[in-house]
């Protein structure tokens, strides 16, 4: 009688076969339950602190309650914390869009309104202020030059005024043929003082001093030059005198001061009647102006 056979190689192998397959059916749904609640954590974690948390609240009413929905209970909260930072990043960007728009807003507006002067932008000018004094001295006093007005006005424009000797000056103002130019639009004081004097001289001839004697009328204009065809008056100062026969000479000052409005290009003037005895000392004669605002 034959002994009994042991498992034969093939069926042996299939046992190990089986084994291993079920083996590593095991280890892949252990994998899989694994990787699967993991998932799930990241998804939950996700789900608060990433863009799913502008979903659970109106953006809008949170940006405007920014201020004061900040607490200690809040601040721990994950998906607060990206609603807080998103909506300072909003805030910041808002302003600066605001500013943008109102310095834009602001250079439009101002270009506008120097092209409807028909002048091209310029920087505000700081200061603005002239004084213009006589050109003789009292010793010789020649008479000042004296031009007709180009345009219809009364008396005659004093064109040789000083501007850089002595008391005078000029800041951003310029000096044309006795005009003194408006460098800016604005609010401007406007001065001048004429000094008069008569000095009986024994080589003049007697006619003349008799019509120099005879009561008269002593005026000072100050006018402005614009578009307009003719010169506007502005202010007008007057003294009728009446010297002796007995007085060596005469002297009369006439001032007169005040507050125009001007426009850029403008030109202001000083003119004068009876330019034959109009003396042009330095400290007596003047003529000026200075913006206000």
């Amino acid at each position: 009688m034959l002994p009994a056979a042991g498992p034969s190689p093939g069926l042996t192998c299939g046992l190990v076969l089986v084994g291993a397959v079920l083996l590593q059916s095991v280890c892949v749904a252990v994998t899989f339950l694994y990787f699967t609640n993991e998932l799930k954590q990241l998804r939950d974690t996700y789900s608060k602190s990433g863009i799913a948390c502008l979903t659970g609240e109106e953006m809008g009413n949170f940006i405007q309650n920014l201020d004061l929905i900040e607490s200690e209970d809040r601040a721990a909260d994950p998906c607060w914390q990206v609603k807080w930072h998103l909506g300072k990043l909003i805030k910041k960007m808002m302003s600066r869009s605001y500013k943008e728009n109102i310095s834009a807003v602001n250079a439009e507006r101002a270009l506008t309104l120097s092209q409807s002067e028909g002048s091209q932008p310029r920087a505000p000018i700081n200061r603005i202020a002239a004084h213009l004094t006589g050109s003789s001295n009292r010793r010789n006093s020649p008479s000042p030059r004296i031009d007709s007005l180009p345009r219809r006005g009364n008396g005659h424009k004093i064109s040789n005024w000083e501007s850089r000797k002595g008391h005078s000056f000029l800041y951003n103002v310029e000096l044309r043929n006795g005009e003194l130019v408006i460098p800016q639009t604005g609010f401007y004081y406007i001065y001048s003082q004429t000094y008069f004097r008569f000095r009986e001289n024994e080589n003049e001839d007697s006619d003349l001093l008799v019509q120099v004697r005879n009561p008269k009328q002593l005026v000072q204009y100050v006018y402005k030059l614009t578009n307009y065809p003719e010169p506007i008056l502005l202010m007008k100062s007057a003294r009728t005198t009446c010297w002796s026969k007995k007085a060596e000479y005469g002297l009369y000052s006439i001032y007169q001061g005040g507050v125009f409005q001007l426009k850029r290009e403008d030109r202001i003037f000083v003119s004068v009647s009876n330019s034959d005895i109009v003396d042009m000392d330095k400290e007596a004669s003047f003529f000026g102006a200075f913006m206000i605002g």
